[in-house]
Parts: structure tokens; C-alpha cells; sequence
């Protein structure tokens, strides 16, 4: 069963990146074509590719992956300005960001399944390059209207780094070896909303709102460039099929070639049945609660994101600028994160590893989550009564720093759980979890105001505070139970 392919070596989702014959005959009164697998020390194998191959292509990802949630709240300090330059309201450009973040968790749900029916490559190539076009309408936009539509179909083809990045780590390293590499990873879908304002205060506030696009569209052409140049296939059954292509031409067989693992089904079959794939996974108790658990903190930090201009400005005095600079708070909180602490989740999931006789589980990923399960709402209540009782500026933004670790541990420990849980199909297991996510960090923005409004900020703030700490405990029933849950909602995706 899918789920449970990180409990043994030999299971068939693993199979194609860990098979130990190069060339093997199909058996006598079977399949007569020759089979096409990697050898333990295939180059053509991403997990045994050279570190700095593997680092660049991480790299080209992470740059994309930053791209996207960057140019989700980058307009956010130029609200406001937009709202007078197209005549509307603040409340209606805020949709701007909402369609974008929605997007951003349904475009994984399709272009996740779709890169393990043709490739990673293809389609990072083909969706950062239309992301990258999109801007330049964004930055001419007449009306509200069309900055919405552009910026919707941004948040589609932008969030191919999310929906496959995972994917693609996972394709290159093993997993002793793959929380810290994936933690750096990671930052860009959580660093990009909190750089976002900060870059986009100084441009707003010294060249106005319409050159953000143009500098999201310079940006985004370098590095989609960076990736036709640099990018590399990672899929494994894709490079194989590429052999086996080359093989037909060079070295005709009569019996010819397949490729282990193969799906060989009709491509309509392939497709559809790949683009279930996301919500079967979704429909898994673990999955659905943790996705619910990223969600609520997707959900929690845009609404703060975009009401850091009102609080500071309008209780504190800040300018665009200033403002732009307080989201260094939970900025240097991911940092620290992922520096001190997203590697000890290798070392954890090591060490109980070696203390269940060499037998892994996804469930040795989730301890350090505990860590953001008290961080996160600690926090929030810190922020909320900060703000609430006007104390100095400081208190507030302390608070963010704490939690942004909160955020980075638990995001980290999650992706890792579902990348071990669901190797093969690890970039839609990703998609899987991004759908909650996207849709309420999208969505909960546009009701914010109206809470802290009708609550206040210390009350309001605290809804989210107590929804985190009544989903705290998670973690730790997943890390007891969660091998039992697994095996009674074990779910078949081939």
C-alpha cells in the first residue's frame, strides 16, 4: 500500500530509484522486452548524482518556490495606493491576494500529478515561464479587474515550485539525509510572504505600485532562465523512459525495452487517474488533519500579513517602509529555524530509526513538531494582547519571531511525513496538503478586518490563537497512533 512504502525498502514505490539491475530479461513465459532499471551505482540516477548537481537543481527550485508566495504579498504595502490608482477599495484589493494564494494551493493539485506523467523539468520550465509573462500584464492593469484575473492565473502557474519541489528532493536524496536539504527548501514558501511587504514597501513607497510587476517580471525571467540552462530531470520513471527512447534508436532489441514500474495504460488513463491522485491521498485522516493544522497557520499569517499596514500605521505611527521592516520578525524566526533546528529532524528520525532495528516510519518525523504546537499559539496570544494593550512595538514583533519558528517546524516536520509516507507519488502527497492551505490562507483575509473589528484586535487574534492550541495535540497522537491509522486507511494510488 502507498502509505506504508516507508517501511520497507523493497516496497514497489521505492522500486524505481533503488532497483539494483541495470538490464534484466523479462522471463520465460513472461514479458520478453528487456527491463530497464537503475544499477546501485547508475550515474543517470538522481540519488547518485554528484552534491553540487544535486544543490543547483535544489537551488533553481527554491528560487522559484520563493517567487511565487513573494509575489503573493509583495503589493500588500501598496494597498491602499492601488485602491486610489484604480479607483476601488482597499477590501476589494485584497482579493488581489486572495485569487493568487487560492490558486497557489489548487495549481499543485494538477501540475503535482501531471510532473509524474511527464516529468519534473517540462513543467517547471512551461509554468515559470508563463508566470513570469503574467506580470507584465499585472503591471499594466487599467482596472481592478484585470489585476485580479492576471493575478489569479499567476497564483495557478507560480505554484509549480511548491507542488513539485518536494517531489524533486525526493527524487534526489534518501531519506537519512533529506529534512535539512528540504528545510532550506521550504523557506521560500514560508520566507517569500514575509520578504514580500518588506521589498514591496521601499518599492511602492519610492517608485509607486506598478514596478513591483516589473521587478517580479525581471526576477522571474533570470531565474526561469537559470532553469533552462541548469534544471535537470529528476523523475526517475521519466529518465528511464528517455532510456529506453534512446536505446530503441541506438540499439534496436527485437524484443524492445520497457522501463520498470511503468504505467502502460492509455495517456487519457494515466492522466485522469494522476489527477485524482491529490485528493485520494487528502481523504487519509493523517493528511487531512495536518493539512487542516498548515491550513489554520496559512490562514492565521495572511490575515496578519495584511493588517500589519493598519496596526502600525494607523496604532503605531509607522510608515510604508517601517512596516516593511517588521516583518524581519518571523523572518529571522524561519532563519533560525531552519538553521539550529529543521536538521535535528534527520537526527531524530535517525536515531529511532536505529533504535527500531534499523525500521524507519514517517511517524519518526513528527516529535520536533511539538515544538511549533506550543510555540504557535503561545505566540499568537503574545501578538494579540500586545497589540490589543498598545504596549511598545517591540513586544508585538517579538512575538513573531517565535512565531515563525512555530510555522517552520511544523511545516517541515509535515512535508517530510508525507514525502516518506507516499515516496513515488511525494509531489502529490505535497499538492495534497497544499489545497487546504492555499484555500483558507486565500480566503480568511477577506473576513479579518471584519473580526478585528467587531472583536478588536486581542480577541480577534486570539480566535486563531485558540483554533491552534484545540489542534496542538496532533502531532503527538500521529507520532502513537499514526502507523495503526495508516494501516487501516491504507490507500492504493498505481
Amino acid at each position: 500500500m502507498a502509505d506504508q512504502g516507508h517501511r520497507d525498502s523493497t516496497n514497489d514505490e521505492r522500486e524505481p530509484l533503488l532497483h539494483r539491475n541495470s538490464l534484466v530479461d523479462g522471463g520465460e513465459g513472461g514479458d520478453g522486452r528487456q527491463l530497464l532499471s537503475f544499477s546501485s551505482e547508475d550515474s543517470a540516477n538522481p540519488r547518485q548524482w554528484p552534491r553540487h548537481k544535486k544543490l543547483l537543481n535544489v537551488a533553481v527550485i527554491a528560487a522559484m518556490s520563493i517567487l511565487s508566495p513573494l509575489a503573493s504579498s509583495m503589493f500588500t504595502p501598496g494597498i491602499e495606493q492601488i485602491a486610489e490608482s484604480l479607483s476601488t477599495s482597499s477590501e476589494t484589493v485584497i482579493g488581489c491576494t486572495t485569487g493568487f494564494v487560492i490558486m497557489l494551493g489548487l495549481g499543485p493539485i494538477f501540475l503535482a500529478p501531471l510532473s509524474e506523467t511527464f516529468g519534473r523539468r517540462k513543467l517547471y520550465l512551461v509554468c515559470f515561464t508563463v508566470f513570469a509573462l503574467l506580470q507584465i500584464p499585472s503591471a499594466l492593469a487599467p482596472n481592478i479587474e484585470t489585476l485580479i484575473a492576471m493575478r489569479t492565473l499567476s497564483g495557478f502557474f507560480g505554484s509549480v515550485g511548491i507542488a513539485n519541489g518536494g517531489g524533486t528532493i525526493s527524487d534526489m536524496f534518501e531519506p537519512s539525509s533529506r529534512a535539512g536539504i528540504f528545510g532550506w527548501y521550504l523557506l521560500g514558501p514560508l520566507l517569500g510572504p514575509t520578504l514580500g511587504p518588506l521589498l514591496g514597501g521601499i518599492i511602492v513607497q519610492r517608485l509607486g505600485w506598478r514596478w513591483i510587476f516589473w521587478t517580479l517580471t525581471i526576477v522571474c525571467f533570470v531565474n526561469t532562465a537559470a532553469g533552462f540552462v541548469f534544471l535537470r530531470e529528476t523523475y526517475a520513471p521519466v529518465i528511464l523512459e528517455m532510456r529506453r527512447d534512446r536505446l530503441q534508436k541506438e540499439q534496436p532489441s527485437p524484443e524492445g525495452y520497457r522501463v520498470e514500474g511503468e504505467d502502460e495504460s492509455p495517456l487519457k488513463s494515466r492522466v485522469v487517474r494522476s489527477l485524482t491522485r491529490p485528493m485520494r491521498i487528502l481523504a487519509q485522516p493523517i493528511v487531512l488533519t495536518m493539512s487542516a493544522y498548515q491550513a489554520l497557520l496559512f490562514g492565521t499569517t495572511y490575515s496578519i500579513y495584511t493588517n500589519m499596514q493598519p496596526i502600525y500605521q494607523g496604532e503605531y505611527g509607522f510608515d510604508t517602509e517601517q512596516v516593511g521592516l517588521l516583518y524581519l520578525g518571523p523572518g529571522i524566526g524561519f532563519l533560525f529555524a531552519v538553521w539550529f533546528l529543521v536538521p535535528r529532524i534527520d537526527t531524530v528520525y535517525n536515531r529511532l530509526t536505529k533504535q527500531n532495528d534499523g525500521k524507519s516510519k514517517p511517524e519518526y518525523r513528527l516529535p520536533l513538531a511539538n515544538i511549533g504546537a506550543v510555540f504557535i499559539p503561545i505566540s499568537l496570544f503574545w501578538f494579540a494582547w500586545t497589540v490589543q494593550l498598545h504596549t511598545h512595538w517591540i513586544a508585538s514583533i517579538a512575538s513573531t519571531f517565535f512565531y515563525g519558528i512555530g510555522q517552520v517546524m511544523i511545516m517541515n516536520t509535515c512535508q517530510n511525513y508525507y514525502i516518506d509516507s507516499f515516496e513515488k507519488y511525494a509531489a502529490s502527497a505535497i499538492a495534497a496538503g497544499a489545497v487546504f492551505r492555499s484555500i483558507l490562507g486565500g480566503a480568511v483575509p477577506l473576513f479579518a478586518p471584519a473580526l478585528f473589528d467587531k472583536l478588536g484586535y486581542g480577541w480577534g487574534i486570539s480566535v486563531f490563537a485558540f483554533l491552534s492550541l484545540a489542534i496542538s495535540p496532533a502531532p503527538l497522537v500521529f507520532f502513537y497512533y499514526g502507523q495503526r491509522i495508516r494501516e487501516r486507511f491504507a490507500i492504493e494510488l498505481s
